[in-house]
């Protein structure tokens, strides 16, 4: 970035909301045959407008559409590559939270052919997204980072026959995501955000053995998806702001990893090519800002999530204030953004806590984001 005006705002937030009622009962309507497709997106239309409406209200200039036609924040795109196929199989994932663990069993992927895009992915929901943003604020796209495909199921899920050697899957899926940003920002988006768990994941010891598990080089999976990332990222369209978002996973208010930055943190901050990093800091699991001395300087902007969407209980405002000081200790004051740390709802279900809990979080970004930065 050449300055750091524009995107990420700094009140800003990771994207997914809580799904209202409504659209909730439309969705199980349609999955059980008594709605149909074009009555289902009737309800998202309506609700997604509202969302909008209610964001800019609380202040917020980056306005998403909740990722309410989604059932998942990265699997409904993961989907839509050519190449990528569902299988009968399902992926063992265990979640933790202070009470125990919570198994996720979502169905997984093949990659059975070669890798392509047949269209923009997501274009008609952005292109609805911007004919309702007001005036004053920016639609934000999130989209999951190229890094997600390999991640879940690794060499075992790409077909040998469609790719005897990784790095013609590695060139080919960087390509489809080249294409992808090139359509979105022929459809006018300028402000995009590339979900990537990975990033975060891998600072914790058991998840990099879970990538040798997987055929991978768990201690440097990072440094072949920051490659992935700045390949698809070469021919960056002039005028977007393209961001990363890193957590430890997020389902019904778990998690999945824990540990700071340090592992990613010299390459990440050094080398991937985007221009801001929302990062999760809302606890004790994310470790501490030290990792925030590789944040170059003058350049990137750095969005400190450091309000919980796990839990209600709203923080406190000096505590954000104390924790904001402490993070310019690594990174000056005016390249820091404030944000939840993750998505309210990263999957239909949602966290535990309400649409109003959602609201004063909301509201408290923006709130303290003021008192900081005027």
């Amino acid at each position: 970035m050449s300055n750091l005006s524009g995107p990420p705002f700094r009140a800003d937030h990771v994207g997914s909301l809580l799904r209202p009622p409504e659209l909730l009962r439309a969705r199980e309507g349609h999955q059980a045959g008594r709605l149909s497709a074009a009555e289902l997106r009737r309800v998202e239309d309506q609700a997604i407008s509202e969302t909008v409406k209610v964001q800019a209200k609380l202040g917020l200039q980056g306005v998403t559409d909740g990722e309410f036609r989604r059932g998942s924040w990265h699997m409904d795109f993961l989907y839509r590559i050519g190449g990528v196929a569902k299988t009968d199989r399902t992926l063992k994932i265990e979640f933790k939270n202070e009470a125990g663990t919570i198994a996720f069993a979502p169905a997984a992927h093949r990659v059975a052919d070669r890798l392509t895009l047949g269209e923009t992915i997501f274009g008609d929901d952005f292109v609805y997204l911007k004919s309702v943003v007001p005036a004053g604020t920016v639609p934000k796209l999130t989209i999951p980072s190229p890094s997600m495909l390999h991640y879940r199921g690794g060499r075992a899920a790409i077909d040998a026959t469609a790719y005897p050697e990784m790095d013609a899957f590695w060139h080919d899926l960087a390509e489809v995501y080249a294409e992808e940003i090139a359509g979105l920002s022929a459809l006018g988006c300028t402000y995009l955000q590339l979900d990537d768990t990975s990033l975060a994941y891998l600072n914790d010891p058991a998840q990099r053995a879970y990538v040798d598990t997987i055929g991978g080089d768990g201690e440097h999976q990072h440094l072949t998806n920051i490659r992935l990332i700045n390949q698809a990222l070469a021919d960056k369209p002039a005028g977007m702001t393209v961001c990363t978002h890193m957590c430890r996973g997020n389902f019904r208010s778990s998690w999945v990893a824990e540990g700071g930055y340090d592992h990613v943190a010299e390459a990440l901050f050094g080398e991937l090519k985007v221009d801001a990093f929302f990062l999760e800091y809302d606890d004790s699991r994310s470790g501490g800002f030290a990792p925030l001395r590789f944040v170059p300087k003058g350049r990137k902007k750095v969005v400190l999530g450091l309000v919980t969407t796990k839990r209600a209980a709203l923080e406190s405002k000096d505590e954000l204030k104390r924790r904001i000081d402490e993070a310019a200790k690594y990174v000056p004051l005016e390249q820091l953004c404030l944000s939840p740390q993750c998505g309210f709802s990263s999957t239909v279900e949602g966290n535990a806590l309400s649409i109003e809990d959602e609201k004063a979080k909301l509201r408290l970004v923006v709130e303290v984001a003021h008192e900081v930065w005027g």
